[in-house]
């Protein structure tokens, strides 16, 4: 069987991108209150490329792309456009995702996995002993 032609435009792809980065912006939490009241909270969410591509755009009911044709796309430089665009919509997702990160202390192993942050310093402690040899001429 043939795998079927991606359907979706570079222009909608990108504008559903930007849609789910505002829906990651803006997501609220029902949390219970000391009273009991249940309230809404913000709670941002970081955005990641799989969610977005096989659960949030099929659920708007658009068409989408494949995570492998989406990578293609990303790793293909000979098509200037397709390229742009996924690597535009990488960064725009990475910015978020390192936002939430430094200001909530959210996702820490997803920054550490996908963002490449680390949480520890690399440091290197050589102790040396020279021997020193001084010889006195009479």
């Amino acid at each position: 069987m043939a795998t079927p032609k991606t359907v979706i435009t570079l222009q909608q792809l990108e504008k559903l991108a930007y849609t789910y980065i505002d829906d990651c912006m803006t997501y609220q939490k029902q949390q219970a209150t000391a009273s009991g009241k249940i309230v809404n909270v913000q709670d941002r969410q970081i955005p990641t490329i799989d969610y977005f591509l096989r659960i949030w755009i099929p659920k708007k009911g658009e068409p989408t792309i494949n995570r492998s044709t989406y990578y293609n796309w990303l790793n293909d430089e000979s098509n200037i456009d397709k390229f742009n665009t996924i690597k535009s919509i990488e960064g725009l997702f990475k910015a978020l995702a390192t936002d939430i990160v430094a200001n909530e202390g959210k996702g820490i192993f997803y920054a550490k996995n996908r963002l490449g942050m680390t949480d520890k310093v690399a440091t290197e402690n050589k102790n040396e002993i020279t021997e020193i040899i001084i010889k006195h001429e009479n």
